[in-house]
């Protein structure tokens, strides 16, 4: 190959460097010369243009990408078109995310010219996320390199998704005195709500006292089962001790043993998940959870979990190999409720309410294979992103975003936002399930309250979310705060804890409003303006409220 300026006269079938604005039209970068262009160049004055020209077995950048792509051949993949030198790689299904460093490291050393990135190794994904891509930065690749590239490809596997499986999983949860039923309720709701991912099955919940005979009988009592949710899927047991482990002689791995199993780890180089212990009773995993596996926010337990849905349990040596990068605690796409205090000594202020936008319907008004109204711009801006912009501005509390239908796209257009993504892989069933979904989500923070906020409201302002909120703060008593436009009830609405069980109820494609109409709490109306009746369901909508549809 070669690169640099050539007269119009040698330039045939060579590779446009830069693209050239003509009064006929521009001429693309990577554009391949024909005689027309050449004659429109010359009419248009250009004498020169810098072209990449390629020699037998060269490659533009396109095919050299596609031809990557053929090798990688891991499973749970699906690849995109060769563009611009890029291809893309998708997950085909939930799944663990594995990568082997060595290889992508061996595939980058290659060529400067050719570069692979993914996500990190044991990463958790969703059905359609991005997981990898290819790209050829300049305009082609030369025979040797394209075919060393490839070897190293088709010599160990880059990269692949390892689809989650079923399993019936068995819930243990030791008691003590001090330990509350709620949490005990919650942890069983937050773990069920884990499981959705993989489509597993909690089908037996057992609690006991904080000894390790009774964690052993109830284990021996759970891999006993052979019901007909059992005998179709392979088991695991999860224990929730009322205290945390200490020792590696603490009654949960204590009870492991008793039970005729074996403890591999006591101890996880991840924060949070520090306290986690992990068994097995001949071929069943057996996870002794650490206390913050009762909140859904990441941490080393989901790694162990993971690891085991998707059929690559961890070993104790690779988990002792987990410490960098295990401190998840301040990464800013997971925040925590325990963030860092303006100054020594400082206290901060508990949130009264989390705010739980609803993005993960499928728009079906908008026609069969329209545009997302959730995408389409106003003033610039993704519908989804303006509104979830304006709850987080309120600053009232955390900001739970439920996603489903085209979550990817929902999750790239609200990037550099503080919130917490929810995934609601049953949003095809109605609004019920997304709301529910955020509830937990807020209600396992230990919120007393959520706002439930509909991300096509595009003139819901910061303003009109901190008059809720302070409506609530101001209440005597526990309340429903309901936002209102000359009297007719319209959202948002502020829902207390004394509604959370009633909502969780909820099926198919209801909201809240048979709950607001039967509470026995007051329902206080606060008055916001038209906003609170103005949501864009349709194409025409979108447009009469300043909206620009996108794809």
């Amino acid at each position: 190959m070669s690169f640099g300026p050539l007269p119009l006269d040698e330039a045939l079938g060579a590779i446009l460097a830069h693209s050239i604005p003509l009064a006929s039209g521009k001429l693309a970068k990577g554009r391949r010369l024909s005689a027309g262009d050449l004659e429109r160049l010359r009419n248009g004055g250009v004498e020169q243009v810098i072209v990449r020209r390629l020699e037998a077995g060269d490659r533009t950048e396109d095919e050299a990408a596609a031809l990557l792509a053929e090798a990688i051949h891991g499973p749970g993949l699906e690849q995109g078109p060769a563009a611009t030198g890029r291809v893309n790689f998708y997950a085909v299904a939930n799944g663990l995310f594995a990568a082997d460093k060595a290889v992508v490291d061996r595939f980058n050393r290659v060529d400067p010219a050719m570069t692979l990135a993914c996500l990190a190794d044991r990463s958790d994904v969703r059905a359609g996320d991005l997981v990898a891509t290819i790209k050829i930065n300049p305009l082609a690749v030369s025979a040797a390199s394209l075919d060393a590239a490839t070897k190293v490809l088709e010599a160990g596997e880059a990269f692949s998704v390892r689809a989650y499986q079923p399993h019936a999983v068995h819930l243990i949860a030791t008691e003590l005195p001090s330990l509350k039923r709620s949490v005990m309720d919650k942890t069983a709701r937050v773990l069920d709500a884990r499981l959705q991912r993989s489509s597993s099955r909690l089908v037996s919940e057992r609690r006991v006292p904080h000894h390790a005979e009774a964690v052993a009988e109830a284990l021996s009592a759970a891999l006993g089962k052979t019901d007909g949710e059992t005998l179709e899927l392979p088991p695991l047991v999860v224990i929730f001790g009322a205290s945390a482990v200490c020792d590696a002689e603490d009654v949960i791995p204590k009870a492991i043993r008793l039970a005729g199993g074996t403890v591999e780890r006591v101890g996880l180089p991840v924060d949070p998940g520090n306290l986690l212990v992990l068994g097995r009773i001949g071929e069943v995993p057996v996870i002794g959870a650490p206390g913050c596996a009762r909140s859904p926010k990441d941490n080393g337990f989901d790694w162990v979990l993971n690891g085991i849905l998707s059929g690559l349990p961890p070993s104790s040596d690779e988990m002792a190999g987990w410490g960098v990068g295990g401190l998840l605690m301040e990464i800013p796409s997971r925040p925590l409720p325990r963030l860092a205090v303006a100054g020594a000594g400082a206290e901060t202020e508990r949130p009264a309410l989390g705010i739980v936008v609803l993005a993960a319907g499928r728009a079906s008004r908008m026609g069969e294979g329209g545009s997302h109204k959730l995408l389409a711009t106003f003033e610039g801006e993704a519908l989804v992103r303006r509104v979830v912009r304006q709850a987080v501005k309120a600053d009232c509390g955390p900001v739970f975003v439920v996603t489903g239908h085209r979550a990817n796209e929902i999750a790239l257009s609200l990037e550099g936002l503080d919130v917490e993504l929810v995934n609601n892989p049953a949003y095809h069933t109605g609004m019920a399930s997304s709301l529910r979904a955020g509830l937990l989500a807020a209600e396992a923070a230990g919120l007393p309250a959520i706002m439930v906020l509909l991300a096509d409201m595009p003139g819901v302002a910061t303003e009109d979310i901190q008059r809720l909120a302070e409506t609530l703060r101001d209440a005597e008593s526990p309340a429903i705060i309901r936002a209102v436009a000359d009297g007719q009830r319209g959202n948002p609405v502020i829902l207390p804890a004394h509604t959370f069980e009633v909502l969780k109820a909820l099926e198919g494609d209801i909201g809240a409003r048979a709950v607001i109409e039967s509470a026995d709490i007051p329902v206080i109306d606060v008055e916001i303006g038209a906003a609170a009746r103005l949501d864009v369901d349709t194409p025409e909508a979108v447009i009469a409220a300043g909206g620009i549809l996108k794809d």
